[in-house]
């Protein structure tokens, strides 16, 4: 006579509620990280208008407390101040590609370079925006190097390439930002044969960084490119006499 076959048993509370918490953490979580990165956006484009923003609202509202008093609330004046900051960079991108602007631009570089930490601060973030934005010569933007052993890669730009002394073997600057804030990084000296070029643009490689990776083409190099070898001639030895 046979037994019927057992149940299995029910797993316990402890678990059930483990697996409940793991997975509202992950629903949760891309919903939270977007909701930082927004309020930081936020207070940080309402911060630089708000100085003059906020006594135009606060004397608007002294004049007609009744009907204006909603402007001088917190909310308003952030609101506004974030707007009139965004209103503030699209008239800049606007007068950038006009004469006046140009002109504008160069008048204020010129007056920053007399400021000594200030030009150099400057200079560099400008020469590392424009830099982006072109192409190297002789090597790719978006590349993969040894980081931080040979078994692990990370992306890096190339921002410059140089040559070793005395060898003359070329060596790329590359800049290494972290994850999810590219402001920051590292800077590696690497020799071009040791990287892994890319066919990535930098928009891509941007979203890929502060994605933590979740934002990503298919498919990726890992190893660098096997430097071609020279094809060398066969030679016949030469003719005995008889």
């Amino acid at each position: 006579m046979s037994t019927p076959a057992s149940s299995p048993a029910p797993d316990p509370l402890s678990s059930r509620l483990q697996r409940l918490f793991i997975t509202g953490l992950l629903t949760l979580l891309p919903l939270w990280l977007t909701w930082v990165v927004v309020k930081f956006l936020f207070v940080m484009l309402s911060d630089l208008s708000r100085p003059v923003v906020e006594p135009v609202l606060q004397g608007m509202a002294a004049l007609n407390p009744a009907a204006l008093e909603w402007l001088d609330d917190s909310w308003v004046l952030g609101a506004i101040a974030m707007i009139a900051t965004v209103l503030s960079i699209l008239l800049v991108g606007w007068l950038t590609r006009h004469v006046v602007g140009q002109r504008l631009l160069r008048w204020f570089e010129a007056m920053v370079a007399r400021i000594p930490l200030a030009s150099t601060i400057y200079g560099s973030a400008r020469k590392l925006l424009d830099i982006l934005q072109t192409k190297p010569d002789g090597a790719q933007r978006v590349v993969l190097i040894d980081f931080p052993h040979p078994e692990m890669k990370t992306l890096g730009f190339v921002t410059r390439v140089m040559r070793e002394i005395g060898t003359g073997r070329e060596l790329a600057a590359v800049y290494v930002p972290t994850t999810p804030n590219p402001t920051s990084g590292y800077l590696e000296i690497v020799p071009v044969e040791k990287m892994t070029p890319t066919d990535w643009t930098v928009d891509q490689a941007m979203s890929f960084i502060i994605s933590g990776g979740a934002v990503a083409p298919s498919t990726i190099p890992f190893s660098p490119p096997t430097p071609r070898s020279t094809p060398t001639q066969a030679t016949t030895p030469p003719a005995t006499a008889d």
